[in-house]
């Protein structure tokens, strides 16, 4: 994008501290329990989130399991990766009925 694109106005700078509150505050919205950094449904991990300098390490489980989670890595480096992060989780935890935990 160009700064045409935005009309003289930039878009917030991404602060990570705050991102990561606002993420913790929306998996536990999901219905998830945070456990040592580990969030949980049914004592099942099912992400996982940690701040590295000036961008967010989270980790989702590909399925649940008790045993030993399988887990994906993504990078999020703006206010719009955290959002599609949550919104991809939601769908995710829709999908996996009780029979998967």
């Amino acid at each position: 994008m160009n700064d045409d694109d935005f009309l003289g106005f930039a878009p917030p700078a991404f602060n990570p501290a705050e991102a990561l509150q606002r993420l913790r505050r929306d998996l536990r919205e999901l219905g998830l329990a945070e456990r040592a950094g580990v969030f949980e449904r049914r004592g099942c991990a099912i992400a996982r989130v940690d701040l590295d300098d000036t961008v967010l390490k989270a980790q989702t489980v590909k399925r649940p399991s008790r045993s030993s989670p399988e887990w994906q890595s993504k990078t999020l480096r703006s206010s719009a990766d955290a959002r599609d992060f949550v919104a991809d989780l939601k769908k995710r935890l829709a999908a996996w009925s009780d029979r998967d935990d």
